[in-house]
């Protein structure tokens, strides 16, 4: 690539009404933005990181700060997977290459993936984890949605929470998302009540490390893998035990190997599902790459923001889409 120029920033932006899940609840996120320069060119990439990892977007520039030398001599998206390991960091950094590579060459990031011209995306809306009248009227407010995704707790009201949605939109795609907060026992307890909802997903219902407790479980509903898969080096121990895997790119450390999960995720036999850590357009861009290769896409970071940047992504009929002007091209 050449020598390059980097600058890093770090940016708050407010969601419109407070986000709850198992165990956290978010009002602002803090995103951190790299930019890369060469010949007049510029390249952006934006992370948060993850949460649970203890990822802060301070942090993520703190971990890159002390390379910002050997960065600007001359870096390639290859080099950068061995400089800095998986996370929000190498995430900021890699899409931000992608893009730079993109303008330089005159070439949509879609091309560069060898990706087909990319077409919107089936989303699912999310609803925090809330009494289950809020929850209701959160899935009613999210206007022409035609798939819902509901946060869980592993409390009793679980079953309550997803009763009421249900029942408000009889006909939507319904899946569930309890981010580490149930055990075998009460997901068994929790599955009559999803089956007769119709939900059709189930995301990371235990803890990480506790995945063994679905070894002989034989789920009618899918299970999907989000905290227990990370990177690509996760993908085999996920075979038998879920059905899909969900690629976020704050924890695989950027598009590169989000692409490659997805496509070795297919071998494996595994559906694969891209997610977001909540995020501005700059960040749902490169995801919505990935999601051209998935089956379940959950990419409405931004509709929980109170504002968003310039020529952002759109929502339209339940669908995401992402133009070049809003990143990569």
């Amino acid at each position: 690539m050449g020598p390059l120029q980097v600058h890093m920033e770090i940016e708050r932006w407010p969601l419109r009404v407070p986000f709850r899940i198992s165990g956290y609840t978010f009002t602002t996120i803090d995103v951190m933005v790299v930019s890369v320069e060469k010949d007049g060119m510029i390249g952006r990439g934006e992370a948060a990181g993850v949460y649970y990892r203890n990822e802060t977007a301070a942090g993520l520039l703190e971990q890159i700060a002390p390379l910002r030398q050997q960065i600007e001599a001359g870096i390639t998206r290859d080099s950068l997977q061995k400089l800095l390991p998986a996370g929000g960091a190498r995430n900021a950094l890699d899409c931000a290459l992608w893009e730079l590579e993109s303008k330089l060459q005159r070439r949509p990031v879609w091309e560069l993936a060898g990706l087909q011209e990319p077409r919107s995306l089936l989303t699912t809306f999310t609803c925090g984890a809330e009494d289950p009248s809020v929850m209701a009227a959160t899935a009613r407010s999210y206007s022409g949605a035609r798939a819902i995704k509901l946060k869980l707790t592993g409390d009793p009201i679980d079953a309550d929470r997803v009763r009421a949605v249900r029942e408000c939109l009889p006909h939507v795609w319904l899946g569930v998302d309890a981010n580490q907060g149930l055990t075998r026992a009460t997901l068994e307890q929790l599955m009559p009540v999803l089956l007769d909802a119709g939900v059709s997903l189930i995301e990371q219902p235990l803890p990480v490390g506790q995945e063994a407790q679905l070894d002989g479980f034989r789920s009618p509903i899918p299970l999907a893998a989000d905290e227990s898969v990370q990177g690509l080096a996760d993908l085999p121990g996920m075979v038998g035990r879920f059905d899909v895997i969900n690629i976020k790119l704050d924890k695989c450390g950027g598009l590169t190997e989000g692409l490659e999960m997805a496509r070795r995720a297919r071998t494996l036999g595994l559906e694969t599902m891209v997610g977001n850590m909540i995020g501005t357009s700059l960040a749902m861009a490169p995801a919505f790459l990935v999601g051209q290769l998935c089956s379940v896409v959950d990419l409405d970071g931004v509709a929980l923001l109170g504002t968003d940047r310039p020529n952002g992504v759109s929502y339209a009929d339940g669908y995401v889409s992402c133009s070049a002007t809003t990143w990569g091209a």
